[in-house]
């Protein structure tokens, strides 16, 4: 491979499991600096909940978003406290993970990024009651039928994550009338464990919430360009990201079309920070030619450490 050309990513909810974060918080100082900030602000163990669960708790949008960013930005401080890579050109995050983003870019500092996380995911949950939703995963559609069933039944595409695979989210009863006629159609259509109809208009009310937030928090322009969920394009200052923030909440995430501007612009290795390995799995179905490595344990770090970056 010619010279590595990086970008982070970070992980969305959904990668949530108990246990996680516990192996970089014993071993690295910087990691479990990252869950003391993280327990302070918020006033209440993430880590314990990081590290032991209960899974459901966890499962939680309202835990289960800062629980995420914490246990991905403990991973990033190990890899940074060890200089085992160079920084990236490019961050990005999908949905909840262009917070970790955020905080990796030096926009906000830690304790405000996983604050503004978990009041994402109150508000989320919040509007989730208010407007009761669910999504699905769609594999194996063409573009035309998937957008015919869409407009005939009133659901929106909420992420474009690769090639074959979008997923779908709106109002329960039109999320049934949706799935049954994408099947019909030849598509695999598998429901998500989620609690509410993200990334489209239903989420509305979270947006008008987070927004009085944002403005009392000081936001940085960012240091290393962010890839926009919503546009597949970089930003780097800070009131393009504020805006960017709100509308990811109510538009949809073009995960695939951010991995290709990456690669567009001279990226051959993406490195997944954080709990689970989905990122990791949708980028090669992107580009196969482009390198993946996975930070969600120390011993990907260590490995790193008898890595020559050149």
């Amino acid at each position: 491979m010619d010279k590595p050309r990086l970008a982070f990513v970070f992980p969305g909810q959904g990668a949530q499991a108990p246990g996680m974060g516990q192996d970089v918080y014993e071993e690295y100082d910087a990691a479990k600096a990252v869950f003391k900030a993280a327990d302070e602000r918020l006033g209440f163990a993430i880590s314990e909940l990081c590290f032991e669960g209960p899974e459901d708790k966890l499962k939680e949008t309202a835990i289960a978003q800062p629980a995420i960013v914490t246990t991905s930005l403990a991973y990033l401080a190990a890899l940074r406290e060890m200089e085992v890579l160079p920084e990236p050109e490019f961050v990005a995050g999908h949905s909840l993970g262009e917070y970790t983003a955020l905080a990796a870019a030096g926009v906000l500092d830690v304790a405000d990024t996983v604050q503004l996380a978990a009041l994402r995911g109150r508000m989320m949950h919040l509007a989730a009651i208010e407007s009761p939703g669910t999504m699905s995963a769609v594999l194996g559609i063409d573009e035309l039928s998937l957008k015919q069933v869409v407009a005939e039944t009133g659901v929106y595409v909420a992420n474009y994550n690769c090639p074959g695979q979008v997923v779908i989210s709106g109002e329960k009863d039109k999320m049934t009338a949706a799935g049954e006629a994408l099947m019909a159609k030849g598509a695999k259509v598998v429901p998500l464990a989620v609690s509410g109809a993200f990334h489209t208009p239903l989420m509305a009310p979270a947006a008008d919430g987070l927004a009085k937030v944002i403005e009392r928090l000081a936001f940085k322009d960012a240091a290393i360009p962010i890839i926009a969920n919503t546009t597949g394009e970089p930003l780097t200052a800070a009131d393009d990201i504020k805006a960017e923030l709100l509308k990811q909440l109510t538009t949809s995430v073009y995960w695939q079309k951010s991995v290709e501007y990456m690669i567009a612009a001279g990226i051959n290795t993406f490195v997944e920070i954080g709990p689970g390995k989905v990122l990791s799995g949708l980028i090669r179905r992107v580009n196969r030619d482009v390198k993946t490595i996975n930070i969600s344990d120390t011993q990907a770090i260590k490995n790193l450490q008898a890595t020559t970056w050149t």
